[in-house]
């Protein structure tokens, strides 16, 4: 059935999610979307579309067809953020030219009704409570206040964390020592990486630190590429009475799961990576029995203390990129997460294939069923310094004229992370097959 769609219903109804989402009217597609917003910012009733085969490129091309991509690079660095597609970039615009429009007026009287509604959208797909979440500008922010407002440490308590947690929140992790006077722990993950060697790695830490009180756990490093086992890990740091603060910036719109997948009290997710909001949105998560233990923001007074909202303050923000939220996560359950994941797994698995036989290429990210999605990155046999990682990326860049990314910190050495996002498309795999075949034959 769903090969059958034509680009021009699929794009007729993405552009009715923008007007929907912009103008709170009720449209019905040609896919049989029907989507109805109240304020102009409702609970999305987008419809998924079922599963579809992550190879055929007949439906992923009208997919990719959404998106304005300049033709002067191919872009496979897209764990950066994730661009909106060309009808919830026009919502955005709409949104901007209503909130130039209205001003302060709209800002006082309406607009915290429609944040209300946005807030328990996120929630239900998030398979979590409204008054669990709390909307921020983005994962680091939420992690921020999670990590350094955590009142349970005590001095000398353990705070861990590993090599391919994301720099802002080691460095968050690391201001325990001064703020709560806790010993921080750092480990390494093993390489080449399993699920059963990361589950052995925190198994040994647990031990060999018994006084270890709270744990960062990042779903999918943006270093490598690795999923990790976090309601594995968080099993086995419940049974030692160890809290953990998962970072989620990457994986909510990569992956198909929800909150309570995870088993955890405390994460903080992004929405302009995965799923395709404008930059600056996302939220952090606590569940209600925990509140307590997560101080006030700088000793918030505008929410009262059993407000999920007195944990992060962040003053006056873009305002349009939060309206945008409805009609990304419209476009988002349309395709649905199960079809998104298993596409950037298609993807990933193609370009991979074929070279990880080149010579002196190592793939960082294991093959394992549930242990990639869209980001995997590679090292070449003594090459781990940031200067040749550097060279390997720019070569890449400037000679065959495919971005990526030089990423640092993994105790293994450096590498280059490559990141395929919906609109890529195997022609722009195998430029890059071709061009690493080039580099590891020189």
């Amino acid at each position: 059935m769903t090969t059958e769609i034509s680009r021009r219903s699929f794009m007729n109804s993405s552009m009715g999610m923008a007007v929907a989402a912009s103008t709170g009217t009720l449209l019905t597609s040609g896919l049989g979307l029907g989507l109805g917003l109240g304020l102009g910012v409702g609970t999305a009733q987008a419809q998924s579309l079922g599963a579809v085969s992550p190879s055929d490129e007949n439906f992923w091309g009208k997919v990719a067809a959404q998106y304005q991509v300049s033709p002067n690079i191919t872009n496979l660095e897209n764990g950066y953020y994730g661009i909106m597609t060309q009808s919830v970039m026009a919502d955005y615009q709409r949104n901007i030219e209503r909130l130039n429009l209205n001003n302060s007026h709209y800002l006082r009287t309406t607009f915290d009704a429609e944040v209300d509604a946005i807030t328990a959208q996120i929630a239900k797909l998030a398979g979590v409570l409204p008054e669990e979440i709390a909307i921020t500008r983005g994962a680091t922010e939420a992690l921020q206040n999670l990590i350094t407002n955590y009142k349970l440490l005590k001095p000398g308590d353990v705070a861990m964390y590993s090599d391919l947690d994301y720099d802002s929140m080691q460095f968050a992790m690391t201001y325990l020592k001064d703020r709560r006077g806790a010993k921080v722990v750092t480990i390494k993950m093993p390489e080449p990486a399993t699920k059963q060697g990361i589950l052995d790695a925190y198994a040994a830490a647990f031990v060999a630190h018994p006084q270890t009180k709270l744990l960062l756990l990042t779903h999918i490093s943006h270093r490598t590429g690795m999923v990790m086992p976090i309601a594995e890990i968080s099993a086995m740091a419940k049974a030692k009475n160890i809290d953990v603060i998962v970072d989620a910036a990457h994986s909510w719109g990569q992956m198909d799961f929800n909150i309570p997948d995870l088993n955890v009290d405390f994460a903080g997710f992004n929405l302009h990576k995965w799923m395709g909001v404008p930059l600056g949105v996302g939220f952090l998560y606590i569940r209600k029995n925990r509140l307590p233990d997560i101080d006030l923001a700088f000793a918030d007074g505008d929410w009262e203390p059993t407000d999920i909202r007195s944990r992060v303050h962040s003053g006056t923000t873009n305002t349009a990129n939060l309206l945008t939220v409805p009609a990304a996560l419209a476009l988002h359950t349309q395709l649905g997460a199960a079809n998104k994941q298993a596409r950037f797994r298609y993807l990933r698995d193609y370009w991979v294939s074929k070279v990880k036989d080149f010579k002196g290429m190592n793939i960082l990210t294991p093959d394992e069923a549930g242990s990639y999605g869209a980001l995997t990155s590679f090292r070449l046999t003594g090459k781990g310094t940031k200067a040749q990682n550097v060279a390997i990326a720019n070569e890449l860049r400037d000679k065959y004229k495919i971005f990526t990314v030089r990423r640092g910190g993994v105790a293994g050495g450096d590498c280059v992370r490559v990141t395929a996002a919906l609109f890529t498309k195997p022609s722009d795999l195998d430029r890059l097959v071709v061009a690493l075949k080039a580099i590891t034959s020189a």
